[in-house]
């Protein structure tokens, strides 16, 4: 079969709606969120259900066409775009498969399709009055396929984990189009491998997620969020050891939040004020839930934070009065990934160690990468409460932004050293993708290399899956 035919029975298969040709029209789809990396297609493919998921994928594997699956496109390490070299593909896009299948309460279970935007499943999860933990700054447009695939983390690793920890079950198209349908949602379940745990994460290269069940929780009839000044990282560590002990371990979220970052938000994303009266160099941005009748939280929270205020950990904290002003406090993490647009592309690092070694990274990193590179922007901000920091260099302002790129190979491999040396990972919950690979080839042991290939190879022989991507 030639690559006209396969083009004409994939349109057929999907329909008019479900299909886009032509530059114009395929332009989004071919660009990840930062403009990084872009690649071509022959197709983009709309499908709106399993079956012509499955449709698609029959035909491309008898045609030998790659296919590069995408969800809501706004990843960070290039894994949801073609590679220039991959000119017979299609990118396969999730985003008409955007159903809520089923809801139970009783279970605290919600059925959903891949493309359902994060946001929605959060709502109809608070409509049900439950509560869908999965948060992060791009929940307003990220999918949930996207999301499983890479294994997104987000601000309530804390507490309720992982993506994968989240999940129940999933139904995933594999190469050859067979479909595996494990959408039973048991929470016991111990009849031989664990199969959806080898595509949670695997990034869209062993097989597509169509629907997944996912975990429900209790919605939180208290919460009490504080940001706080603190005195170095050292004092954040120990005030999470604390918070976590002073309430009952019920906190969710701690960011550790350094100035250069909150300087960019207020600068270049409006709506933003500054919580606290006075600058420091450091923060923390905490959240706990409490259940129906802790009203004794809040004192726990003032308690914690006045021992560590006596104690020189905590220099100011205000805590939220109103719903308006926690929000206020989450738009300035959320709005961090966009004021560093403005800057010129980062040199990123999402990097993850144990907690309580959090500030020596820091104490490490920082210097180091001051030597190497003089001049760079150092930001560093991201969840502490389980080790991953968002670690990353922007361009001297007024320096050569090509030229400061053109550093990444180099400062990736200062800031990963390090990590590694620590007993880190280089990636924490960005992914792989096309950035981090030749990273992940040089710090990742040979034996784990050889297993992830050798499952490649099993399920997708003709490395038809995006192509180019972990391995």
């Amino acid at each position: 079969m030639d690559d006209q035919d396969a083009i004409s029975r994939l349109k057929a298969a999907l329909g008019p709606k479900g299909f886009l040709e032509g530059a114009d029209a395929m332009a989004r789809y071919l660009v990840d969120w930062r403009g990084l990396y872009r690649g071509p297609a022959l197709l983009v493919a709309r499908p709106a259900t399993t079956q012509e998921v499955s449709a698609c994928m029959r035909i491309c594997s008898e045609a030998g066409i790659a296919v590069v699956p995408q969800g809501g496109n706004t990843g960070l390490v290039g894994g949801s775009v073609p590679r220039p070299e991959d000119a017979r593909c299609i990118l396969l896009s999730l985003d008409r498969m955007n159903t809520v299948r089923r809801l139970d309460a009783l279970d605290f279970t919600i059925t959903v399709e891949a493309g359902c935007i994060l946001q929605n499943i959060q709502r109809a999860a608070d409509e049900a009055d439950r509560f869908f933990p999965l948060s992060l700054g791009a929940e307003g447009s990220c999918q949930i396929g996207g999301n499983l695939s890479t294994n997104a983390g987000g601000i309530q690793v804390l507490r309720y984990g992982m993506a994968r920890d989240l999940v129940l079950g999933l139904e995933v198209v594999l190469p050859d189009g067979e479909v595996w349908d494990g959408l039973g949602g048991l929470r016991k379940d111990n009849t031989g491998y664990d199969l959806k745990q080898l595509f949670v994460g695997s990034e869209g290269t062993l097989g597509i997620i169509t629907a997944a069940v996912l975990k429900l929780f209790p919605k939180p009839r208290v919460i009490e969020t504080a940001f706080v000044a603190v005195r170095d990282p050292a004092a954040a560590i120990e005030l999470l050891s604390r918070m976590r002990a002073g309430t009952g371990d019920v906190v969710t979220a701690f960011e550790l939040i350094d100035r250069g970052i909150l300087d960019l938000v207020f600068a270049n994303v409006p709506g933003n004020a500054d919580p606290l009266a006075q600058r420091h160099d450091w923060y923390v941005l905490t959240e706990a839930f409490g259940a129906e009748g802790s009203s004794g939280l809040r004192d726990a929270v003032e308690q914690v934070l006045g021992r560590a205020m006596e104690d020189g950990l905590v220099l100011d904290a205000v805590l939220a009065a109103s719903g308006a002003q926690r929000q206020a406090f989450w738009k300035i993490r959320e709005d961090m990934a966009d004021a560093q647009k403005h800057e010129g592309v980062p040199i990123r690092h999402d990097v993850a160690v144990t907690v309580s070694r959090v500030p020596e990274f820091l104490a490490r990193a920082i210097p180091a990468c001051r030597d190497a590179l003089p001049g760079a922007r150092i930001i560093a901000f991201g969840h502490a409460g389980d080790g991953n920091i968002h670690f990353n260099l922007l361009p001297p302002r007024g320096g050569d932004k090509s030229a400061f790129q053109g550093e990444m190979a180099r400062m990736n491999r200062v800031v990963h050293d390090i990590v590694v040396d620590m007993g880190g990972s280089i990636s924490a919950e960005h992914g792989i993708g096309r950035l981090r690979r030749d990273e992940l080839h040089h710090y990742k042991s040979p034996v784990a290399i050889a297993l992830m290939r050798a499952l490649k190879a099993t399920l997708d022989p003709r490395n038809l899956l995006n192509p180019g991507k972990i391995v």
